[in-house]
């Protein structure tokens, strides 16, 4: 299979806003924009904002809805956790590690975008358990 690209569309009610977050602090790529949405390059995936007046309320944790990246480098995502740090994005989780000593552990933060979008950022220590590790049934918080 040719490689595949994902996509994502979700509510901002603010384009230089959205610009000034996700561009000048997680430092995507910004593409097409204009007054009622903007393109943004994520790790090469496609991130559009649409103006939404009556974007997102806030979320009483981190489910049902979010969204995010899973490392396959430890260092990217330690990366990323120092360039949010620098940039003082708003962790709605702090940096942690998930499941420690077991074959789904995983290192994870969430970040808070200005209009209440949750974003997860992982690394699992195991490869496997992205996809895998049928035979545990944790998924999320325990």
């Amino acid at each position: 299979m040719a490689e595949v690209l994902f996509h994502l569309a979700f509510p901002v009610d603010n384009v230089d806003q959205a610009k000034a977050y996700y561009a000048d602090g997680l430092g995507c790529q910004v593409g097409r924009a204009n007054e009622k949405s903007i393109i943004l390059n994520l790790y090469g995936h496609q991130l559009v904002g649409h103006v939404e007046p009556d974007a997102a309320s806030p979320q009483k944790g981190i489910y049902p809805r979010h969204f995010g990246i899973v490392f396959t480098e430890e260092t990217d995502w330690e990366a990323l956790v120092e360039r949010a740090q620098k940039h003082q994005l708003p962790f709605y989780t702090q940096p942690k590690r998930r499941f420690e000593g077991s074959l789904l552990e995983h290192r994870t933060f969430f970040l808070e975008d200005p209009f209440h979008n949750l974003m997860e950022f992982k690394y699992y220590c195991h490869p496997e358990a992205i996809f895998g590790a049928v035979e545990h049934a944790a998924v999320g918080e325990t």
